[in-house]
């Protein structure tokens, strides 16, 4: 035991790639001593990430690379078809975690990779690999191994049916971080989210597009999200702050007058009550039927948000979509709407200000106490909905 004062509170320098995606979501680089857990779908290209990523850190630390599921003329092939070369690195085709485990104490590499944990055993256990108990022991094994070495271990994981992580709650709670490779197949890219991050932000987004020779950086996921932009009636673009990243999407309105008892209500990448207490708002303030009208929503490019921030973006594409008359082109929405049809200002709106200039957003709809310092973008702003009608009728 010591008191405070005689703590260390000297700053431990990070393991950074020089991959602005990766060390973004990591929190700016791998804490040494850190355990990690990489985990998504088969095939989804975690080991190609992993490779890519001990190459550049290579260059710099000293890098173990354990393979369990891959001989190692299998990951020589795929070294030579993504990084070309290997200098630095020291691979085995090694399953056995106490053969690993004492490998690391011997020769205490910066970085150690475990590509995959679920594809070890030990020899002297009774434990099945992969089972729970085998997961508990393994992970408790990793993470003395850290702790006590310094050594910063990335392993990757099974997820199960449901798109959780195998054996879920028992390696979430013993890691440091978990991330998530997904697949957004509409871009072709690879999405790396972090879900849980002892030394840094949560939910940051990190992308790639895969590609024949790997994994390629995609900084400017926004450049690509625009394009794609319709600016047709029911169109409206908006940022949702994911982590620490503006994300400018694009949410879809299709409303059309019901042909069923029932009105249709099929909305995907939002809560679905947010979108239909949207609807209540407008159609109580500015008797527009929506409740005779079929609904159909989606945010394009398969994303999710949650932010309230969105709350205006989805008004006017519900409205643009009933008037049949589109937002202006380049325009962005941020505001949130009360129950009492107030627009009102949202909060941390700079990041979001200075993606919007970025990527040559001309208007953008706010709140009327919404406080902006822009000299490219034009504020357009509205203190309740009623005001919102201005835009569609003349």
């Amino acid at each position: 035991m010591q008191p405070l004062e005689k703590i260390s509170d000297q700053t431990t320098a990070r393991f950074v790639a020089n991959i602005s995606e990766w060390d973004r979501v990591l929190g700016g680089g791998i804490m040494p001593g850190a355990f990690i857990i990489l985990t998504g779908d088969p095939g989804i290209g975690k080991s190609t990430l992993l490779l890519q990523v001990a190459h550049k850190l290579a260059q710099q630390y000293q890098v173990f690379y354990f393979s369990s599921e891959e001989s190692l003329e299998q990951v020589k092939l795929r070294v030579i078809r993504t990084i070309g070369d290997a200098t630095n690195m020291l691979f085995a085709d090694e399953g056995d975690l106490e053969s690993i485990v004492a490998t690391a104490q011997q020769h205490k590499p910066d970085i150690m990779i475990i590509d995959s944990l679920q594809n070890c055993f030990f020899t002297k256990s009774d434990a099945t690999p992969g089972s729970i108990s085998f997961l508990k022991e393994a992970g408790f094994a990793l993470m003395r191994l850290a702790k006590e070495n310094g050594i910063a271990i990335i392993v990757t994981g099974h997820i199960t049916k449901e798109g959780v992580i195998a054996g879920p709650k028992t390696l979430e709670h013993m890691v440091d971080a978990v991330f998530y490779l997904q697949a957004e197949d509409q871009w072709n890219t690879r999405v790396l989210r972090s879900v849980k991050n002892r030394f840094g932000p949560i939910s940051e987004l990190g992308f790639w597009r895969m590609m024949q020779e790997g994994l390629q950086e995609m900084p400017d996921i926004n450049q690509q999200l625009l394009q794609e932009a319709s600016y047709a009636p029911g169109s409206v673009l908006i940022s949702c702050l994911e982590g620490t990243r503006p994300l400018l999407l694009e949410l879809q309105a299709l409303t059309i007058p019901s042909k069923f008892g029932v009105p249709q209500r099929v909305i995907t990448g939002v809560d679905h009550k947010r979108v239909v207490l949207i609807a209540a708002i407008l159609e109580k303030y500015l008797q527009v039927k929506l409740s005779a009208h079929d609904i159909f929503f989606k945010v394009s490019g398969g994303s999710k948000i949650q932010d309230s921030s969105s709350d205006l973006g989805i008004a006017l594409a519900l409205l643009s979509s009933y008037f049949q008359l589109p937002v202006k082109e380049k325009s962005l929405a941020l505001a949130e709407i009360s129950l009492t049809g107030q627009i009102k200002p949202i909060n941390h709106i700079t990041p979001h200000i200075k993606e919007a200039e970025r990527f040559g957003i001309h208007d953008i709809f706010l709140a009327q106490q919404q406080t902006v310092h822009s000299t490219t973008m034009k504020a357009i702003k509205f203190s309740n909905v009623y005001e919102l009608v201005k835009l569609f009728v003349e």
